[in-house]
């Protein structure tokens, strides 16, 4: 069975704590939704389709996929190098390199790799949530 943030992660943490699922959704939505609608040299480019494969990825690195989703498109935009980026920020950041964030996206801004960070670690984030929220679940009932 799923276990969404949307679905049952927001709901239990603001029955649990008032207010703190709401700062979290906020936050999260802020970080997913942030773009300048560029790739590269390129403007006025949609990158919902890119943002969803990166916060997707790192759900399925940590175990959680969804039904509902089409795990394709993570193959079609994230080139291997960035998959070992994320990946290795995600669960093993104390081997991060310098090398590791340059060879990804050599041609894109700085700030856009800023954003893939950004994604990537609330991303992170709400993995461990719904995992805890989960046995929290199991818990009460």
């Amino acid at each position: 069975q799923d276990y969404t943030w949307e679905d049952h992660g927001y709901s239990l943490i603001n029955r649990l704590y008032p207010d703190v699922g709401q700062l979290l959704d906020e936050k999260f939505q802020v970080v997913y939704n942030l773009t300048y609608n560029t790739i590269a040299m390129h403007c006025g480019v949609d990158t919902s389709v890119l943002r969803r494969a990166i916060w997707n990825y790192v759900h399925c690195v940590f175990g959680i996929r969804y039904d509902d989703y089409d795990y394709g498109e993570v193959n079609q935009l994230l080139e291997r190098s960035l998959k070992i980026y994320i990946k290795t920020v995600a669960c093993y950041p104390e081997k991060t390199t310098k090398r590791m964030y340059t060879q990804f996206w050599r041609h894109f801004k700085h700030s856009e790799k800023v954003h893939v960070n950004l994604l990537l670690l609330e991303a992170r984030l709400q993995a461990a949530l719904l995992y805890a929220l989960r046995a929290v679940t199991r818990y009460m009932t």
